[in-house]
């Protein structure tokens, strides 16, 4: 696991005993540098590990690819010696396949020298208009039963190891309308564990994802819908709030959104209709 043991004091009012000194474990955070074509594109902190399905659901999310065959290779791009080896990524795309580098309006959000981090990304309401110019309003499709949805989100606690052992990092898990486990993915960034979930759907020719739902640790950011729109994903479940711009983006997409899914409880921001 990508985890580092550090030094730590505990302080703890409550004990009349005095500061404790022990070790304690950390969820590792460290850039990874995405390039295309010899220049950058971005720069994301992210938790070592699938970087390949990482780089590969980013570039799907942004617009830079339409098909896994768009990319010919991913490689690290570094000497063996080099410390950052690990840490930066050379894409190169499949002959004829443009790179967003040589466009002046590049599609989305890939901008040269695109800076993202382990957070939510930059968006706002003119990129609704942009992604549904470049993403079509996921199809109606089967409705998801109550009670897949509320096992789907014990389920997602139970595949958290890392969290487990740290409580620093988020987690996205994918699963079919009838409730089977496809794949989760662990990561500081809760955008970044999405990327993975899809970066590895992609690599498996498995996209567009109808009939499946997408559950995140955290909150729904405007990115997760934007994310889970891309890859053509009907149902995106969080165990916590949604943000404005989240559910604009839901309801414009024909996404159903629903968070602070807790037991049996649930809050439905769009597509209620999906429902059963």
């Amino acid at each position: 696991m990508p985890l580092r043991r550090v030094e730590v004091t505990r302080i703890d009012p409550a004990s009349a005993e005095h500061p404790v000194t022990r070790d304690d474990e950390l969820i590792v955070e460290e850039p990874l540098a995405i390039r295309v074509g010899g220049e950058s594109l971005a720069v994301t902190m992210r938790t070592p590990g699938a970087d390949a399905e990482l780089v590969m659901g980013f570039l799907w999310a942004e617009g830079v690819i339409r098909s896994r065959d768009d990319v010919s290779s991913i490689t690290r791009c570094a000497r063996p010696d080099d410390p950052t080896r690990d840490n930066t990524v050379e894409v190169t795309l499949a002959p004829g396949v443009r790179s967003p580098l040589d466009d002046v309006d590049a599609p989305l959000f890939a901008r040269r020298g695109t800076i993202t981090s382990s957070a939510c990304g930059v968006c706002g309401r003119r990129s609704i208009d942009d992604l549904l110019t470049s993403f079509r309003p996921v199809a109606d499709g089967p409705g998801v039963a109550r009670a897949v949805i509320s096992a789907a989100v014990r389920d997602l606690h139970e595949r958290q190891p890392m969290f487990a052992r740290t409580g620093g990092c988020h987690a996205a898990s994918l699963r079919t309308a009838a409730g089977e486990h496809v794949v989760t993915f662990e990561d500081v960034g809760r955008h970044n564990a999405v990327d993975k979930v899809v970066g590895a759907r992609l690599r498996a020719g498995a996209l567009p994802l109808a009939g499946h739902l997408l559950v995140v640790s955290g909150r729904s950011s405007f990115e997760i819908v934007q994310k889970a729109l891309a890859a053509g994903i009907p149902v995106v479940v969080s165990v916590s709030a949604a943000s404005s711009l989240a559910v604009d983006l839901a309801r414009r997409g024909n996404l159903t959104l629903i968070g602070f899914a807790r037991g049996d409880a649930m809050t439905v921001y769009a597509g209620v209709e999906r429902i059963v």
